[in-house]
């Protein structure tokens, strides 16, 4: 699972921090570009299922939450399939 700096030491894959007064090493600079272009395209995914009216303001928890994403995502994919 990817996270961002705020999620440190908790089992999740966080970017490089770049060192005071030191530029990333190429691999690392690699590393944080790759996790940009996940985390951007699983923003785009969360961002086109708050499109529908049930999650823009979602103020659900738990179960509720859990089967109103897997609702949204089934009527998303039927109206791409169409």
């Amino acid at each position: 699972m990817l996270g961002d700096g705020a999620y440190i030491n908790i089992g999740l894959v966080v970017p490089h921090r770049k060192r005071p007064g030191r530029p990333l090493p190429a691999g690392e600079d690699a590393d944080n570009a790759e996790h940009r272009r996940v985390r951007a395209r699983v923003g785009h995914a969360i961002g086109r299922l708050k499109n529908y009216k049930i999650l823009r303001d979602c103020r659900q928890h738990g179960d509720g939450l859990h089967h109103a994403v897997r609702a949204v995502a089934h009527m998303h994919n039927l109206a791409l399939a169409a």
